[in-house]
């Protein structure tokens, strides 16, 4: 009997399971077979969207097992190179989370040569912007190196390059995350406070309120007890002070008025003020669009948002202005998220779209919002 050699060999109905003949393709995660991406084309598209849950094909611990190889064969290809393409996606805004940017930092300073380390030293302010990003890099670094002289030094000028304004904010929003706090950090870094005001905010970390005054330090150095002389440090930031007022406040107008003077943020809110709509009220006049959008959920279940409220304009036009959009870090796939926190407090889209009458949510991303919610 004749063969039927096209049946056996057909390089236009290939079946999934097989490659195509003559082709470079190579076995998927799905049991398939595909062409093979190169290992910077891995990296873009960790960069851009990690490995958190994994995918339809492969699990989220294999997915993280095999983009940390191809990183690590990148960093070792050309680590300086790599550094430069993580700073350049974080900065554009690319990537929906920093985590992986922050993971892929603390490998090159595990992984790469002198010159990529010392560029991913040197870029660490620009990966991480705010204290959490930094706890989650010592998370990360920890786990893969040792506290060497430049990884402490590269921890120690993230605090003293900013201005003491911006430190108290970020060391009273984001206290601590990873188990590490700023505290553990500074310990670790020993970084030189470049003012008082630094010197001032430092020893509030390590000691609180009451270990701004002049103090001596007694250690023992080859065996013998030597005592260090102090000198008291600066005032703290408005910031901070407020913060330690709203800790012993006892009216929520008292807290109200320390939100509206000072601009506390959420984080520095305690716990036991955090069901009053006065509060969420005074929150809201100054919450950047991110934030706003975690906590519409909170706000809506507290009664804030009601149709022609206030609260209600103000959160439709904070979304809707578009000069403010390009301002902060909110993307149109904040949509998801939004819908997410609708669902969660039984709101309908059509409800949140309407709290104005005729102002939608967000003239591109309305429909999103109504598709992920449904």
């Amino acid at each position: 009997m004749a063969i039927n050699y096209a049946r056996l060999f057909h390089r236009r109905t290939t079946p999934q399971s097989e490659p195509i003949p003559c082709s470079t393709q190579v076995p998927n995660s799905a049991g398939g077979y595909a062409w093979q991406v190169d290992d910077w084309t891995r990296l873009d598209r960790f960069l851009i969207l990690g490995a958190e849950g994994g995918t339809y094909d492969i699990g989220e611990c294999d997915l993280v097992k095999e983009n940390d190889d191809a990183l690590v064969r990148c960093i070792q290809a050309d680590g300086v190179r790599a550094v430069n393409r993580i700073v350049e996606i974080g900065a554009s805004g690319r990537a929906p989370k920093n985590d992986p940017a922050i993971f892929a930092l603390a490998l090159v300073a595990a992984h790469g040569d002198p010159a990529a380390k010392a560029l991913a030293f040197q870029s660490l302010n620009k990966v991480c912007r705010i204290g959490t990003h930094l706890f989650h890099f010592a998370e990360y670094v920890n786990a893969l190196r040792g506290w060497g002289r430049g990884l402490r030094n590269a921890v120690g000028r993230w605090y003293v390059g900013r201005e003491a304004d911006d430190l108290a904010l970020q060391v009273v929003k984001y206290q601590q995350r990873d188990r590490w706090s700023h505290g553990d950090l500074l310990r670790l870094a020993h970084p030189k406070a470049p003012s008082r005001d630094h010197e001032a905010i430092f020893r509030w970390i390590l000691s609180g309120a009451d270990g701004l005054g002049e103090r001596t330090v007694t250690r023992r150095v080859n065996g013998e007890p030597r005592a260090a002389q102090y000198a008291a440090a600066g005032e703290l930031p408005a910031l901070i002070v407020a913060f330690e007022q709203a800790k012993k406040a006892s009216s929520k107008a008292e807290i109200v008025k320390l939100i509206t003077e000072h601009d506390l943020p959420r984080e520095a809110i305690p716990t036991q003020w955090l069901n009053e709509p006065d509060i969420w009220d005074a929150l809201l006049q100054r919450m950047p669009m991110t934030a706003m959008i975690r906590n519409l959920g909170k706000v809506t279940s507290l009664g804030l948002i009601q149709p022609f409220s206030d609260a209600a304009k103000l959160v439709v036009n904070m979304v809707n202005t578009r000069g403010r959009v390009p301002c902060a870090p909110a993307r149109a796939f904040d949509s998801v998220p939004l819908a997410e926190q609708l669902r969660r407090r039984s709101a309908t889209p059509q409800r949140l779209v309407r709290l104005q009458y005729g102002s939608p949510l967000l003239p591109h991303a309305a429909a999103q919002v109504s598709r992920h919610a449904s």
